[in-house]
């Protein structure tokens, strides 16, 4: 068995067709399937359900798949520890992040690379199940997400970031002179939230509910953007965590106000529970370790214009 014959396994499992997934190794199509074709003989198992197309795995495909991930990420771990000159690691580091955290990556991205410029980035914008997913198949080296979820047993986590809410709009009078919003009175308000599968906008919902109301916004989007664009522009009221106002254009464009109660939620980074860990990855969380985010961000807010009241 030859880790190019595991790698077309694993590129089958991610195309989910014959043909794309010999292009994605570029191999022809026969040479893929023969390849595959060859495991199953040297294992002794059938691996892939086969029809007129690609139907799948068997059960023992997918045990054999799971493997395949491991040695490919073990591979990889063997290349860069090779590559590498002392505290130098050369490789590439996989990052996925839930919206709600994206302002936090460039503030650990630029770190990283300060202190290891031959270590590349990839960063992927992804729901936290995406996220715990793509890990433990090995198509992720890190993840940034929230640390209050029960799927967390198998991975290792390192809390770096505590969240708070604030209701945000694009004009100071529009608070009328409030210095925080209640839940119940944002309720009444015209918002745009993210949608209900994101997390952020769960705990948002559970806050609504302690409160004894329910939030009904005029727009949802799984978009930062476009909820920053609705606020901006469409005179909207939105909710979003705090993190979000350290990026310049929010604290200076939008003014804001802290949800009374306030709804805390804390942010780390992710990894699988097994050791070691590849060099790059081990160098990132060195780096990562190092760094106050919440100070970076609460300092940031602290110079940024206040609410009033």
């Amino acid at each position: 068995m030859f880790i190019r014959q595991l790698n077309y396994v694993v590129a089958l499992a991610r195309e989910q067709h014959f043909g794309r997934a010999a292009a994605a190794c570029n191999v022809s199509q026969p040479a893929l399937s023969g390849a595959i074709r060859s495991i199953e003989e040297e294992l002794g198992v059938v691996i892939v359900q086969r029809g007129r197309r690609f139907e799948g795995f068997t059960a023992d495909g997918e045990r054999v798949l799971a493997w395949a991930r491991r040695v490919l990420a073990d591979c990889e771990g063997l290349r860069q520890d090779a590559r590498a000159g002392g505290n130098d690691p050369v490789g590439v580091l996989r990052m996925g992040a839930i919206p709600a955290a994206l302002p936090l990556v460039p503030r650990l991205t630029q770190d990283c690379l300060r202190r290891h410029p031959r270590l590349k980035h990839e960063v992927y914008t992804l729901s936290a199940a995406e996220i715990l997913r793509k890990i433990a198949d090995f198509e992720l080296d890190i993840g940034l997400s929230y640390l209050d979820d029960d799927r967390l047993g198998a991975f290792q986590t390192l809390p770096v970031f505590r969240e708070r809410y604030v209701l945000v709009a694009a004009d100071e009078a529009m608070f009328e002179g409030a210095a925080s919003m209640s839940w119940s009175d944002a309720a009444s308000l015209p918002l745009c939230l993210f949608t209900t599968n994101m997390q952020c906008r769960r705990g948002m919902d559970a806050a609504f509910a302690a409160a004894g109301v329910k939030a009904v916004p005029q727009v949802e989007t799984d978009s930062m953007t476009v909820l920053y664009a609705h606020v901006r522009q469409a005179g909207l009221y939105g909710i979003l965590p705090h993190s979000v106002l350290c990026l310049a254009e929010g604290a200076e464009q939008l003014r804001w106000r802290p949800m009374s109660p306030q709804l805390q939620r804390d942010i780390g980074l992710v990894v699988l529970a097994q050791q070691p860990h590849a060099p790059v990855l081990d160098a990132a969380l060195r780096s990562f370790r190092d760094l106050d985010l919440q100070g970076w961000v609460d300092g940031l807010l602290g110079a940024a214009p206040q609410p009033t009241s």
